[in-house]
Order: C-alpha cells, then sequence, then structure tokens
C-alpha cells in the first residue's frame, strides 16, 4: 500500500523558481499527512501555456531542475513527480520525472503531442514502457493525451504497473469534462490498475483548465476528485490488495495473454 498526494495547482508561466516554491510547500503539507509520494500537473515547472519560453527553460534530466527536485524530495522525505521540459541533444521532450531523494530518477517522454501548440514545441518520443518500485508498489507514467489513447494504459498494465500516474494540462470544454469525468474511472477499470489525473486550475497565458483531477480504482470507483476550478491537494491511500475481488471477475489482462 502507498499513499499518494495529488496537487492540482496553477502554475506560474515561466516562473521556475515560483512553481519549485508551491511543489515545495505541497511536498510539505502532502508529507505531513503521510503521503509518500506528491503527484504534480503537466509541464508544471514552466507552466504549460508559456509559449516559446518552455524551449529556453528547457533542461537536460540531470540538470538543475531535477536536483532542485531531487532536493526537495530528500529535505521532505517525499518522493515527486512533476512536468518539465527536456532538453535531449537537440530535442526538447515534454516530460515528467519521478524523484525519490537522491535516487536515479525515472523520467518518461510524452508520445502523443496534442495540437498545434505542442507540436511546435517538442519532438515527439516514441511509446515507451516507464515503470518504477514506490514503497514495493509498481508504478508507471503517462502524460495527458497519452492516457486518452488505451493502448498506453494497456502496456502498462501488462508490464505489472499497479498505479499509472498522469500529470496532465487538460483544458476546459466538453471534451475535457468528459474524459476527466468518465474516460479515467473506464481506463482504470479495463485495465485493473489505479489511475491518478492531475490537472492544473485556472487560467494561463494561452490556456483555461478544466481542473478536474481524478483518482480511480480498479474496479471503477473513484477514489478522490478536485473542483473544476481552485488549487487542491487530494491525499489518497492506495492498496491493490483490496481489489483483489475485481481483479477476480474482470480478468481482461489474464484473457489478453492467453491470445498472446
Amino acid at each position: 500500500m502507498i499513499t499518494i498526494a495529488a496537487l492540482q495547482m496553477k502554475s506560474e508561466g515561466g516562473d521556475v523558481a515560483a512553481n519549485l516554491a508551491r511543489i515545495e510547500q505541497a511536498a510539505v503539507d502532502a508529507a505531513a499527512k503521510g503521503a509518500s509520494l506528491l503527484v504534480t500537473p503537466e509541464l508544471c515547472l514552466t507552466g504549460y501555456g508559456a509559449g516559446d519560453i518552455i524551449r529556453d527553460l528547457a533542461e537536460a534530466a540531470d540538470g538543475h531542475l531535477v536536483r532542485e527536485l531531487q532536493a526537495i524530495s530528500a529535505r521532505i522525505g517525499i518522493a515527486i513527480i512533476a512536468g518539465f521540459a527536456e532538453q535531449a541533444r537537440q530535442a526538447v521532450f515534454n516530460s515528467a520525472v519521478y524523484v525519490d531523494g537522491t535516487a536515479e530518477p525515472a523520467i518518461y517522454r510524452k508520445s502523443h503531442l496534442y495540437g498545434d501548440y505542442e507540436r511546435s514545441l517538442f519532438s515527439l518520443a516514441a511509446p515507451s514502457t516507464v515503470l518504477f518500485d514506490h514503497r514495493g508498489v509498481t508504478c508507471g507514467m503517462l502524460i495527458c493525451y497519452d492516457v486518452e489513447f488505451p493502448e498506453n494504459v494497456r502496456r502498462l498494465a501488462l508490464a505489472g504497473a499497479d498505479v499509472v500516474l498522469v500529470p496532465t494540462a487538460l483544458p476546459a470544454g466538453y471534451s475535457g469534462s468528459f474524459i476527466a469525468e468518465h474516460m479515467i474511472q473506464t481506463r482504470a477499470f479495463e485495465n485493473q490498475v489505479f489511475v491518478a489525473y492531475i490537472n492544473h486550475c485556472g487560467s494561463d497565458e494561452r490556456y483555461t483548465f478544466a481542473g478536474s483531477s481524478r483518482i480511480a480504482a480498479p474496479d471503477g470507483t473513484l477514489l478522490a476528485g478536485a473542483a473544476s476550478h481552485g488549487e487542491a491537494l487530494m491525499i489518497v491511500a492506495l492498496d491493490p490488495a483490496e481489489f483483489h475481488v475485481s481483479k477476480t471477475e474482470n480478468t481482461y489482462l489474464d484473457d489478453l495473454k492467453r491470445h498472446a
């Protein structure tokens, strides 16, 4: 079992220092409530709608930003997932990093870029299976639009993930409402995994966000949900063993393997 904290936050566009400070305060609050992992939104360190400055703020996976997150994690005693712009040779990726103190970080690069805005800023990454062990629970990462392609969640589930953690930047509107209110619980149920989908709130230079962060259980129930507006810190215990009956009744993954 693990206890995670999910921060629905309003990032400051282009102000990495302010966003790091917000994450650090949330880490303090989350650790005080017993969480061992804090999940934050897509590109929360740069702001999602900050535009071309995002490329200027891109850093390598072993750069200052990730080291700062590691230092916060080590100082407070809580692991952190945060979205950032990753510089890798001549490419810039929309990435998320998992840090747990000074241990080697895990990096996931977004494989499905949404719209002309993202495609103008980032390189497309190949679909990948990024798993890590967090306190004995196998976790995987996706970013926003990735979760809307069912094969991405299915790939992680077949690889052994118990939890899929999804930093996101979901805009307000009908599509955003449908994704938050229906799709996330469906992804959890059809793969018998926990799905944590953590969004921005408010508005930035280009977008108004849907908020509505969600944490869904393997049986499709909603464990926590934030409002469509305002910051929120959700604290939820995730215990895969509690959903043994659901996995016994809904044997999708085992049945798929029979046809492999």
